[in-house]
């Protein structure tokens, strides 16, 4: 399989793997409120609130974003917590796109890709995210408006573009990714 193909498939799987995940987490959503500090941090979102130290000023403002799309007040909260049902789900799909970078790197040498080495990173990166995404403690914190999902989701995408650098620190300009990377640990 040629690189431009495999990039192709690679990228459709891993959207593939985020409609599941995304389709999973907004079909078993919380309507209301959970417990704990989910109250509030949506209740600190709506109104753009300081919350118990040290904050969350980042999910605050985007659960502020994502309250301003309800039409009913009733729904702030489910709103809040589609919020975090589509940020696991973004972290699903850098998931997916790790798993096949680090499979690519095991399975395959001297850059030949056969049918059976293309299945194995595409089976690999499809099992290895769909069974975090139904894994029981993080498809319970997917659903309810906390910090966990957009932590987790800053995670993989700072996990993947660490390896998107690796990929290309010999290049021009390969040292691109490094800002991005210092730019999302700012978040």
């Amino acid at each position: 399989m040629d690189q431009i193909s495999y990039q192709k498939w690679n990228n459709i799987l891993g959207w593939v793997t985020f409609a599941i995940a995304l389709l999973t987490y907004s079909l078993t959503i919380e309507p209301t409120v959970s417990y704990w500090d989910c109250g509030e941090y949506i209740s600190t979102s709506i109104k753009l609130e300081v919350g118990h130290p040290p904050g969350a000023p980042l999910f605050q403002m985007l659960g502020a974003f994502f309250a301003m799309f309800t039409t009913d007040v009733t729904h702030i909260a489910k709103m809040v917590n589609f919020m975090s049902a589509l940020a696991s789900a973004f972290t699903i799909l850098f998931l997916f796109w790790t798993i096949t970078i680090l499979t690519k790197k095991i399975i395959v040498k001297n850059n030949e890709m056969t049918l059976a080495s293309t299945i194995a990173v595409f089976g690999s990166g499809i099992v290895g995210s769909l069974a975090y995404t139904f894994s029981d403690s993080f498809w319970f914190s997917a659903v309810e408006g906390e910090v966990y999902a957009m932590s987790s989701f800053l995670m993989a995408l700072l996990f993947w573009l660490g390896l998107r650098w690796e990929a290309e620190m010999d290049n021009p300009r390969g040292h691109k990714w490094l800002l991005l990377i210092s730019f999302v640990v700012g978040l």
